[in-house]
């Protein structure tokens, strides 16, 4: 697949944990437009251990997108932050407006905190919509539980949606967890979560949408997960699922 959008990716170098260099950023954004990936959010951590301004991040992306464009790479780069639950007490709507998606002004790449999800992050989750934004919940498979999959479809049952990692739908030894989450309809659209060209996941979207390709009921609506849903999340819309996760127990 062709012209996609990765939704998380650690792409600015310098600011997390993340890109080192601006060669390093430069050589992730290669890996992107070799995958067909025609756009990046650029995603840093926003939360307590790292310093991110978020006054500073336009010219930040700014930066890096004059030096793709000196490197002949055409890969897009994009407005974003993974915002941890327990920051939205710490910023205005401004703040958080500026971290959206694409710059669109709806959608926010939530992170849970560690270990299982819960009520509180339920509660963040409401709180971040009763403001005007919707949550884009971040690697659920990183926060597993006996009822993941029901707080997950009571979640997305509010208007919330899920991003999953896509190197884990490729990798044998954890492809089987993933594939039930998809199952399960609570998996929309897949992310890299890259942090570097030198170690770690490749900034790399096809070979996890070829391995759903016979998952249902993703399989059919590979299109949607690709590229509608992206695209509208960017552009500050909300985008309609073809799929729905009306079967699982909430």
């Amino acid at each position: 697949m062709s012209d996609t959008i990765d939704l998380h990716c650690h792409l600015l170098p310098g600011l997390d944990d993340g890109a080192r260099d601006l060669g390093d950023a430069v050589a992730m954004a290669r890996q992107a437009q070799a995958d067909g990936i025609g756009a990046i959010c650029a995603t840093p951590h926003i939360r307590v251990d790292h310093a991110v301004v978020i006054a500073e991040l336009p010219a930040r992306r700014a930066q890096l997108s004059a030096a793709l464009l000196e490197s002949g790479c055409t890969t897009r780069v994009l407005a974003g932050g993974e915002v941890a639950a327990d920051m939205l007490g710490r910023l205005d709507d401004r703040d958080l407006k500026a971290v959206t998606l694409g710059g669109g002004g709806r959608w926010v790449l939530l992170e849970p905190p560690a270990g299982p999800l819960d009520d509180r992050f339920e509660a963040a989750v409401h709180t971040l919509h009763a403001r005007g934004f919707r949550a884009l919940i971040a690697h659920p498979e990183r926060h597993p539980g006996a009822d993941l999959i029901a707080r997950l479809a009571r979640l997305v049952a509010r208007g919330a949606l899920v991003q999953a990692t896509a190197a884990y739908f490729a990798d044998p030894r954890t492809r089987s967890d993933m594939v039930a989450l998809a199952e399960a309809g609570v998996i929309h659209v897949l992310g890299s979560d890259a942090h570097s060209s030198r170690a770690g996941r490749r900034v790399e979207l096809v070979a996890a949408f070829e391995s759903l390709r016979t998952v249902e009921p993703i399989g059919p609506h590979l299109g949607w997960v690709a590229r509608v849903a992206p695209s509208a999340i960017v552009e500050g819309s909300d985008p309609v699922c073809p799929f729905s996760t009306e079967r699982i127990t909430t």
